[in-house]
């Protein structure tokens, strides 16, 4: 399994103990009409816990990329949303072709989205970089075949 942690270097497992809100939400490949919802309900569940602008915006953004990715890259997954006092976690878990090199994947502009997304007016390549420019830590772990686990930090 290849794994690569992009910013920081600590796991960024929380224990359900100490979580505030705990949401899964399972995403669709391909179902753009969908695409998005799931990234809309996070900005508000943190609007209503007072979270500051700034970080909401972060998070919204990170959020939107992450399930994009599941809706244009994936088989199918699941998006984890966690609130605990001490940070904001998105993780999503598919099943899915995997990322065969992660440190290209994290390219502004390298892209293997199918020509459907492009259509569409996805697939630019600008996913991972934005999450990992708005986020705090961001790890990545793919196998081929088998599918990836992006964890995604906000500390607050």
């Amino acid at each position: 399994m290849k794994e690569k942690v992009v910013n920081g270097s600590e796991s960024c497992v929380q224990s359900a103990k100490t979580a505030l809100i705990r949401q899964i939400y399972r995403v669709q490949a391909m179902d753009f009409a969908s695409a998005g919802e799931i990234s809309g309900k996070i900005k508000n569940i943190l609007k209503q816990l007072g979270v500051n602008g700034e970080m909401i915006r972060r998070a919204a953004i990170a959020s939107y990329e992450a399930e994009m990715n599941l809706v244009i890259h994936s088989w199918g997954g699941s998006l984890i949303f966690v609130v605990t006092p001490e940070e904001i976690q998105i993780i999503t878990q598919d099943t899915g072709p995997g990322i065969p090199d992660i440190d290209l994947a994290m390219q502004e502009g390298y892209s293997t989205a199918s020509d459907q997304a492009r259509e569409l007016g996805f697939g630019a390549g600008m996913g991972l970089p934005n999450i990992q420019r708005c986020s705090d830590r961001v790890e990545i772990s793919s196998k081929e075949g088998q599918g990836t686990t992006l964890k995604i930090s906000f500390f607050l």
